[in-house]
């Protein structure tokens, strides 16, 4: 007698094929803030974006930590970061 054959899932789409067209992918948050700090430098980062990090003594690594321990400003700094690109994009700078 044959035991039942357990039914055949599809295997599950590779993460790369879940992300595919989101720019943000395989990014890290150093490069996501270093990109934006030489496009706009420190100070017009700090008016985007309104927070410490950005307008007291700016620095990748203290920006870091604090993005990494908030997800509203890391939110932010990920959107001004696609608005950006759409920036460059166009070849336009807002």
């Amino acid at each position: 007698m044959t035991e039942p054959v357990a039914p055949v899932t599809p295997p599950a789409p590779a993460a790369a094929e879940k992300q595919a067209g989101n720019p943000l992918h395989g990014l890290t948050l150093e490069a996501i803030v270093t990109a934006l700090s030489n496009h706009y430098g420190w100070e017009e980062l700090g008016q985007r974006i309104n927070i410490k990090c950005f307008t007291s003594e700016p620095s990748v690594a203290s920006s870091l930590k604090f993005l990494r321990k908030t997800p509203w400003a890391r939110e932010k700094v990920e959107g001004l970061y696609l608005f950006m690109l759409r920036e460059i994009r166009r070849g336009t700078r807002a």
